[in-house]
C-alpha cells in the first residue's frame, strides 16, 4: 500500500512555458549550434563592419516601422471604403488593393525608382524645390513602395475586420444617439483592429522580410551590409548566418509585442 504525500485538494503546478521539456531541448540544440558557429567559423571580419552593421540595422528598423505605421493609416480608410463606403469610394479602393496585391513588389519598387526617379530631374521646378535633396535619394522610393504594398494587403484585412463587427452593436449605438464618428472611434474601429491583430502581426513579419528589396535600389540596409561583406571578404556563410540571426531576433520582438497587445485589448474592450 502506497501513501501519496501530495494534497489532492491542491492543484499540481505545471512547469512554466520555457521550462517544458521540448523547449529545453530546442534551446539546447540552438545553444549547440551557436557555440559550433562561434568556434568553427570565421568572425575576424566582424569588428571592421560594426559601424556599417549598426547603420544598416537602424535603417531596416526605421523603414519597417515607418512603412507599417503609414501603411496602416491608409489601410483603415481603404478597408472602411470597401466594407461600408459608397460605390464611388469602394471601387477605387478595391482597384488599388487588387493592382498592388496582383503585381510583384520588386516590380513596383523598380517602377517607382527607375520611373519617377528618372522623370523628376527633367522638370526644373522640381530640381529647384526643397524636396529635391530627398527625391534624388533612393530611400523615399523604397519607403513609398513598401508603404503602398502594406496598405493594400492590410486594406483587405481591415475590410474583412470591419465587415465582421456585429451590426447589432452599431445599430444599438445609433439608437442611443451616438454620432457616426463616435461610433466609429469607440465601437467599430477598436473591434475591427482587435479582430485584425493576428493577421496584422503576420503581415508585419512579411513586411520585415520584404525590406531587403530596397537593397536593389542602392539603399544600404542590413541585407546590403551582408552582401557588401561577402563582396569584400569572399566569406559567404558567416554574413548570411548573422543576417538570419538578426531577422529572427526582430521577428521575435514583433511577435512578442503583438501578443502582449492582443492580451491587453480584450480587457480594454470589456
Amino acid at each position: 500500500m502506497t501513501i501519496s504525500l501530495a494534497d489532492p485538494a491542491k492543484p499540481q503546478r505545471r512547469p512554466r512555458g520555457w521550462l517544458q521539456p521540448h523547449r529545453i531541448g530546442l534551446m539546447a540544440v540552438g545553444l549547440a549550434l551557436v557555440l559550433s558557429a562561434a568556434i568553427f567559423m570565421r568572425w575576424d571580419w566582424l569588428p571592421n563592419y560594426y559601424g556599417l552593421i549598426a547603420a544598416g540595422l537602424w535603417r531596416t528598423i526605421w523603414i519597417l516601422v515607418l512603412t507599417c505605421a503609414i501603411g496602416f493609416m491608409f489601410a483603415v480608410p481603404l478597408g472602411l471604403a470597401q466594407a461600408a463606403g459608397p460605390i464611388w469610394l469602394a471601387w477605387p479602393a478595391k482597384a488599388f488593393c487588387t493592382v498592388i496585391r496582383g503585381t510583384p513588389l520588386l516590380l513596383q519598387l523598380w517602377l517607382l525608382y527607375f520611373g519617377l526617379g528618372s522623370l523628376f530631374p527633367q522638370f526644373p521646378w522640381i530640381r529647384q524645390s526643397e524636396l529635391w535633396p530627398y527625391l534624388r535619394q533612393a530611400w523615399p522610393y523604397g519607403v513609398l513602395a513598401l508603404t503602398l504594398s502594406f496598405a493594400a494587403y492590410e486594406g483587405e484585412v481591415m475590410r474583412g475586420a470591419f465587415a465582421g463587427v456585429p451590426r447589432g452593436q452599431i445599430e444599438a449605438a445609433r439608437a442611443f444617439g451616438m454620432r457616426r464618428w463616435k461610433i466609429f472611434r469607440r465601437i467599430w474601429l477598436p473591434q475591427a483592429v482587435s479582430r485584425a491583430l493576428p493577421t496584422l502581426a503576420g503581415e508585419t513579419v512579411l513586411q520585415l522580410k520584404a525590406t531587403p528589396l530596397v537593397a536593389t535600389i542602392t539603399v544600404v540596409d542590413i541585407y546590403a551590409v551582408a552582401s557588401r561583406v561577402r563582396q569584400d571578404t569572399y566569406i559567404v556563410y558567416e554574413p548570411l548566418l548573422l543576417l538570419a540571426l538578426v531577422y529572427l531576433c526582430i521577428t521575435g520582438i514583433i511577435v512578442f509585442l503583438f501578443r502582449r497587445l492582443e492580451a491587453r485589448i480584450p480587457t480594454r474592450l470589456g
